[in-house]
């Protein structure tokens, strides 16, 4: 299942999100309203919860330096990856994009595609709070 948020324009350099993006702290900013939980377990990884949903672990799998973020679950139970793509537009404007791959059975699937793009839009759209 691959899904992907709208891009998003920010009067930013690619270098400051980039950078922004890649202390894990930085990501409580970006969650929704509804956030029940939001731990940071170390430099790479932390843990938040949504209200009615499971807790999940992203640990920072990959970063290229000034492009391209991945995160993945820590878990195996649900193995997902949530990329953020930096594509600088000119000096201090870049569009920012979450794209969201995982590995899931069709029932599962269909029951988490819906809140999982609000999700990620909403991260998409919180951009401006970094």
């Amino acid at each position: 299942m691959n899904l992907e948020s709208p891009k998003v324009s920010l009067d930013k350099s690619s270098e400051y999100l980039f950078n922004a993006l890649t202390d894990v702290k930085n990501f409580e900013k970006l969650m929704p309203d509804n956030i029940a939980k939001f731990e940071v377990i170390d430099e790479n990884c932390f843990e938040f919860g949504l209200k009615g949903m499971p807790e999940i672990k992203l640990v920072k799998k990959e970063a290229i330096p000034n492009s391209k973020i991945v995160l993945g679950a820590a878990s195996s139970k649900l193995p997902f990856t949530l990329i953020a793509n930096i594509t600088e537009i000119e000096a201090n404007k870049t569009d920012v994009q979450l794209s969201f791959d995982g590995e899931f059975n069709p029932m599962m699937a269909m029951m988490i595609k819906g809140p999982i793009g609000k999700f990620i839009e909403t991260l998409a759209n919180n951009m401006h709070k970094l």
